[in-house]
């Protein structure tokens, strides 16, 4: 392993251990204690967060928040997150979705990136439905992320118009569309809104009541989390 590499390595190795002595270190690289020391000066001298803790269970440390993974993804891996985010294009959090997509195209390397192009003129979505509103997504989306009453402008099935302040509990895809199932103050009970029935939506400042989940009903078996 040359010395870029080890230097590399160091810091992952930091990151994913938390200490490290450096006879452990010297160890693990199959190097000397005296060349790990060196090696840590040069990430310190570069700006790396790294330190020694002295005494019983010290060892050499890395600030675990200003150290994340690098970045890296294929050309497949980037069509399949393009393709995630358009085959959902009016799900919520689009926008947000969007701003990564860009992200994840912008580490690519130039290569990759001819690739993940030329690999996207095969891959289509016929997506007919049009977004939900902006606006009042970025309010819902909000309001779930702030844990706050939202104030809705909905319209239903039938056409009726109706203001309700909600409290979003989760924000569900199923029967082919996006719901924010919410309770519902004016009801006083759990209801279904259907995301791209949503007219309007104002943010409010009034926190929203934890409430079980178990108010809403058994879930189906199929059901998982976005991050499952």
């Amino acid at each position: 392993m040359n010395r870029t590499d080890r230097l590399y390595a160091l810091v992952e190795e930091l990151r994913r251990s938390g200490r490290r002595t450096s006879a452990a270190l010297a160890a693990t690289f199959e190097v000397s204690q005296r060349t790990i020391k060196r090696d840590v000066l040069a990430l310190q001298e570069s700006g790396v967060p790294v330190w020694a803790e002295p005494g019983p269970g010290g060892g050499y440390v890395l600030d675990a928040e200003a150290s994340l993974p690098p970045v890296n993804f294929t050309a497949r891996q980037a069509i399949a997150v393009a393709a995630a985010l358009a085959s959902v294009r009016g799900a919520p959090f689009a926008t947000d979705g969007a701003a990564a997509l860009a992200k994840v195209l912008d580490v690519l390397s130039p290569a990759a990136r001819r690739r993940a192009e030329e690999i996207a003129t095969r891959v289509w979505v016929n997506d007919e439905s049009g977004p939900a509103n902006g606006a009042a997504a970025r309010a819902i989306e909000e309001a779930i992320a702030q844990h706050v009453v939202v104030a809705l402008d909905y319209v239903s099935a039938s056409g009726e118009r109706t203001r309700r302040r909600v409290e979003p509990m989760i924000i569900a895809n199923t029967y082919g569309s996006w719901y924010l199932i919410a309770w519902c103050q004016e009801r006083a009970g759990v209801r279904w809104f259907r995301w791209d029935r949503v007219a309007s939506a104002r943010l409010t400042t009034e926190p929203a009541a934890e409430r079980d989940l178990s108010l809403i009903g058994e879930f189906p078996p199929t059901a998982r989390s976005v991050l499952s």
